[in-house]
């Protein structure tokens, strides 16, 4: 059974164009598996998805995004390959193309630092191009 740490999650987004940045600094958990790594949170009501579970699989090549709850999709992030998720949302279910650009993984067992550069492409609207900043700090 992995030993779950407590966690700081700092998430921070920003697209293209657009001068605002979404950041979300959330308590949560990070532990080992079978050698990847888990950061696990409860979203908020300030992120719009309550009663939603997000968990970051990461790996030195690939990194997941995996939300539970009201809100469900999983997103795969790979620098060899593109990928699509359905994002199911209380109000529909969106088609998200994925097409990393850049992926850097800096994660150990206290936590770490993630950078992905990728285009979203949700069918019907054009595509953003998306950087995601990720820090996770454990704490004793």
């Amino acid at each position: 059974m992995p030993v779950k740490k407590k966690a700081i999650i700092s998430v921070t987004s920003k697209q293209r164009g657009d001068n605002d940045e979404i950041k979300v600094v959330t308590p949560g958990t990070f532990y080992v598996k079978d050698d990847v790594f888990y950061a696990e949170y409860a979203e908020t009501e300030i992120s719009g998805m309550e009663g939603t579970t997000t968990t970051m699989e990461i790996r030195p090549n690939k990194f997941s995004l995996i939300r539970q709850g009201s809100t469900s999709t999983e997103m795969e992030f790979d620098r060899k390959e593109n990928s699509v998720s359905m994002y199911n949302t209380p109000y529909g279910t969106l088609e998200l193309k994925i097409e990393t650009k850049k992926l850097d993984v800096m994660v150990d067992e206290e936590g770490g630092d993630i950078f992905i550069k990728y285009l979203l492409c949700v069918v019907g609207q054009d595509v953003l191009d998306t950087t995601l900043k990720i820090n996770i700090k454990t704490q004793e």
